[in-house]
């Protein structure tokens, strides 16, 4: 058993950690297993003098099945394979192809540069087009983005263009919808054992749904507007077995921060990291999407998770498309394999300047804040506004610091203003909030998380410190590049700006 090289706090929660060549630890034998064929090579035998031989009796026939993980399997199919092995470069068929304002513009550019200025894109159905990282500003640059999607879309016919044109009140947008990854869940574009890719690192968010998803750069985005199709090396699997009960004050964002923690920002480059086990099995599809949506945070081709009934439930009132998920073999290669007993964890942190940053939250009780940060593709969906609510509730308190509230799409603000959240009476999130003295929840975006136009609400245009559950805290991500960010669960950052020092939600849920 290879010994982890992490110190503490990670050591006590890894019961395992091995190299495998063959992984027996698969929890499906799925009748969809992809058959790989070999060729017997034949020795050559020198001989000065043929020897006698008895008679032999014919050799067995027939196809060899090779097991594949599940990206394997989904990226052999997509590029109409019987089998793929890691390091194998293979021209793949994608399904959706989404871009936003940020960089659909750069690939709307080389689309026409290359393909001509009257092409047309391989698929209007198969394109999704989503506005929403630098919207609610006065910047002209970046409103001029959002204009060239939309005479794009016009000019293409493309179905999913979730437009906005009035910026002084999202409501009078029906069909802006907000941040890229969560709209994509919610609008039914994620689906199992789909190839989904992204102008956005965090595309791999939608690994949460069984399929392969990762993020690209604009100019492979202007071939697959062109073409369909994408040249992808076929990356090797990691695999993170998290057993356990999950604590009450824990979230998806401790275990991926305990992940990221222990392999380092470099610790998947360029590979496949999947999730299994009764931990995984347990959580609801937006933790899921949290944990999926960090793996880049680990230089991460992909994450994903197998689905089941959680997935197929969430996709019921979604999409009316038909899809085929798939599942590793019993027998699938991984290169290693980490096992987590995550009823031993406790509440993480990563410090400032990087994800892999980790520490107990409990460690830095006594960091003194400026201000929270509730929001992001990571941390401002539906569920961790909920928690975010459970912890007001159960403190009883006002806010130290300023706490901003950014809603990741229209439905997670409607959510806020129309769910209650169990065990308040019947409040709802919005009320819990404004009894605590945080911020009008406000439109919904990225927001500060990616810093923005210096007008972007809750961006940090002076050197601050901030706990913050969106997904990186590099120098200057979120606005000042002196600025701090400590990256946290809903959880923790809550009892933060209850306490304005960063606190380990325990204090308050237990």
């Amino acid at each position: 058993m290879a010994s982890s090289t992490i110190a503490s706090p990670s050591t006590s929660f890894i019961t395992k950690q091995k190299d495998l060549s063959r992984s027996a630890f698969s929890s499906s034998t799925s009748p969809l297993s992809i058959p790989r064929c070999r060729k017997s090579v034949p020795k050559r035998i020198v001989s000065v003098m043929a020897p006698q031989q008895a008679e032999r009796s014919p050799a067995a026939t027939g196809s060899v099945k090779t097991a594949l993980t599940m990206t394997e399997k989904i990226l052999a199919r997509a590029s109409e394979k019987s089998q793929l092995s890691p390091g194998e470069n293979a021209w793949v068929n994608v399904d959706i192809l989404m871009t936003h304002d940020v960089c659909g513009p750069g690939s709307i550019g080389i689309f026409k540069r290359e393909f001509g200025e009257d092409a047309k894109v391989w698929d209007r159905e198969k394109v999704v087009i989503i506005p929403d990282h630098y919207i609610f500003t006065t910047d002209e640059r970046a409103n001029r983005n959002v204009d060239i999607l939309r005479d794009f879309c016009m000019e293409q016919n493309i179905k999913y263009f979730y437009d906005i044109k009035d910026l002084g009140n999202f409501k009078a947008n029906p069909d802006y919808k907000g941040v890229c990854h969560v709209a994509l869940a919610q609008e039914g574009h994620c689906r199992p054992g789909e190839v989904l890719l992204g102008t956005d690192s965090h595309t791999c968010t939608a690994g949460a749904f069984g399929q392969f998803a990762t993020g690209i750069g604009n100019t492979d985005a202007g071939f697959v507007l062109g073409t369909g199709k994408i040249l992808l090396k076929v990356p090797p699997t990691l695999r993170f077995v998290m057993d356990g009960e999950m604590p009450d004050y824990l979230l998806a964002k401790d275990l991926i921060l305990q992940i990221i923690g222990e392999i380092s920002v470099a610790g998947a480059t360029y590979k496949s990291m999947e999730f299994v086990g009764t931990t995984v099995e347990s959580l609801n599809m937006e933790e899921r999407m949290t944990l999926c949506n960090m793996v880049v945070e680990a230089g991460g081709k992909n994450g994903v998770v197998p689905a089941d009934s959680t997935t197929f439930k969430y996709l019921e009132d979604k999409t009316s498309v038909s899809y085929e998920p798939v599942y590793s073999d019993q027998q699938a290669r991984f290169l290693k394999e980490y096992r987590f007993d995550i009823s031993k964890l406790e509440p993480l942190v990563a410090k400032p300047h990087s994800p892999d940053n980790r520490a107990l939250a409990r460690e830095c009780k006594d960091v003194k804040i400026d201000r929270v940060y509730i929001g992001s593709c990571t941390g401002g969906k539906t569920e961790d506004f909920m928690a975010a609510a459970k912890v007001f509730l159960s403190s009883g308190k006002k806010v130290k610091v300023p706490t901003f509230l950014v809603p990741a799409t229209q439905k997670v603000w409607m959510d806020l203003y129309s769910l209650p959240v169990p065990g308040s009476g019947g409040k709802t999130c919005s009320q819990i909030f404004e009894e605590a003295g945080c911020d009008t929840p406000a439109s919904p975006s990225c927001g500060a998380c990616l810093g923005g136009p210096k007008d972007t609400y809750a961006r940090m245009n002076e050197a601050m410190v901030c706990v913050s559950t969106t997904n990186r805290n590099f120098p200057g991500r979120m606005g000042h590049k002196e600025g701090q960010i400590y990256l946290a669960s809903p959880y923790t950052a809550a009892a933060s700006a209850v306490t304005g020092f960063v606190t380990d939600p325990r204090e308050f849920l237990q």
